[in-house]
């Protein structure tokens, strides 16, 4: 077969590097790709976003199946696209992916079919927003209703800081257009849960369960990022919350959509917390997270390929789909900086990395004297072990062997599932 996948950053590369490994995959092409990928695949200069470029690649190159990762072009309708000339494809078409490109539709869509989640209100501009949030109860969350790379989120525990998100996100446009309308949502506690699932419109297959490390410093503090780390399993989502999970969450949503008229198909991720009146849905995403791809994907042991070419035909539900019972952790070494302003084309020094540890490049560059930072999260080190304590350790353990300027990474990724494990025990 000859695969495209969409996109050019950590969970493309996990994505790519797994289906690579597919002997049934002739050739792989990574659009536009980035560093590292030219081990294992074509990476060809069109942008994620470039919708007649991507379409006129398949048609001159006979792609037979094409993956669509990144949250941009699904929003766009590239799969739409594609799958209009004949390419199927992995990933939503452009109504299926409104369930993360508008928070609001997602939220309205909850309420409608009874899907647990924070209450909130959607408010449409600036001066409606700061009226509210003044007469709201303390802490509060604000969301910018469109895509945001991740960073669209405000834990607001002040007026003053509920007045900063709006002026950011409303008047100053921190991310344009997506800032037009706000989600100002009730804040709620408890362990976050991640859980990538599978499905084709009517069956819902769980990865292994995840817990993200969102904030840029240790303890949760600090301004969101793309991911500082991923474990997995996640010791706090045990059988019967996942079993609750499936029946109040996943196969709700799921046909939820399918009843509105846009069935989802490829990945759709659950981003939970665990509250003490039971899990509820704090985001959707209509793709792999990242970096939870990148953590979870190699503790997958059915062959990627499968899986995605159910969700398009519609045979999920016939089609085996088994995980690992190990664990991985995955810790991201970032520019200096991020999640603001940071320096590019730094080298990289790679040492005598142990051959079990993956090592994803998400924000590099190759050049003529090796390696060169690209972006803000730069790698992503990995390792899958017979415990988590086991993969925390070993993780960091390589992660030290990396080095570039301003190099920066947490801590403590995997410190609170670790403590949970202990108290468990």
């Amino acid at each position: 077969m000859r695969i495209m996948v969409i996109g050019g950053g950590g969970r493309e590369y996990g994505i790519a590097k797994k289906l690579s490994e597919d002997p049934r995959v002739d050739k792989l092409f990574v659009l536009p790709g980035g560093g590292g990928m030219e081990e294992f695949a074509e990476c060809v200069p069109i942008k994620a976003t470039d919708l007649e470029g991507v379409c006129g690649f398949a048609s001159e190159n006979e792609i037979d199946f094409a993956v669509v990762t990144p949250d941009d072009p699904l929003a766009m309708g590239m799969a739409d696209r594609l799958r209009a000339m004949g390419v199927p494809c992995f990933g939503p078409n452009k109504a299926a992916a409104r369930i993360e490109s508008s928070k609001i539709f997602a939220k309205e869509l909850m309420k409608k079919y009874g899907v647990p989640t924070a209450s909130a209100v959607s408010l449409y501009s600036a001066g409606e927003a700061r009226e509210y949030v003044n007469n709201a109860e303390l802490p509060l969350v604000i969301k910018a209703d469109g895509l945001a790379l991740g960073k669209g989120v405000f834990i607001c525990r002040t007026r003053e800081e509920a007045e900063d998100a709006i002026t950011e996100l409303m008047d100053n446009r921190l991310f344009g257009a997506s800032g037009e309308r706000v989600l100002v949502e009730e804040f709620l506690e408890g362990p976050e849960v991640t859980v990538l699932s599978f499905t084709d419109g009517k069956t819902v297959v769980p990865m292994v369960a995840s817990m993200d490390h969102k904030t840029i410093g240790e303890g949760g503090t600090g301004p969101n990022t793309g991911g500082m780390g991923v474990i997995a399993p996640n010791p706090f989502y045990t059988k019967e919350i996942a079993a609750e999970c499936m029946e109040r969450i996943f196969l709700p949503t799921v046909n939820a959509m399918a009843e509105e008229g846009c069935p989802f198909t490829g990945c759709l991720y659950f981003g939970l917390m665990l509250t003490k009146n039971g899990p509820k849905v704090i985001e959707y995403n209509s793709r792999f997270g990242d970096p939870e791809a990148q953590t979870v994907l190699p503790l997958m042991e059915t062959p990627l390929l499968d899986a995605m070419l159910a969700c398009e035909s519609g045979d999920l539900a016939e089609t085996p789909v088994r995980f690992s019972d190990k664990a991985a952790c995955c810790v991201v070494l970032v520019s200096g900086g991020y999640p603001g302003k940071y320096q590019k084309g730094l080298p990289i020094t790679f040492g005598e990395l142990d051959e079990k540890t993956l090592v994803v490049h998400a924000g590099t560059k190759r050049t003529e004297d090796g390696y060169v930072t690209n972006g803000g999260r730069v790698l992503n080190v990995i390792r899958v072990e017979d415990t988590l304590e086991e993969a925390v350790r070993s993780a960091y353990e390589e992660a030290e062997k990396i080095s570039f300027p301003g190099v920066y990474m947490r801590r403590d990724v995997g410190k609170t599932a670790i403590d949970a494990l202990a108290e468990r025990d």
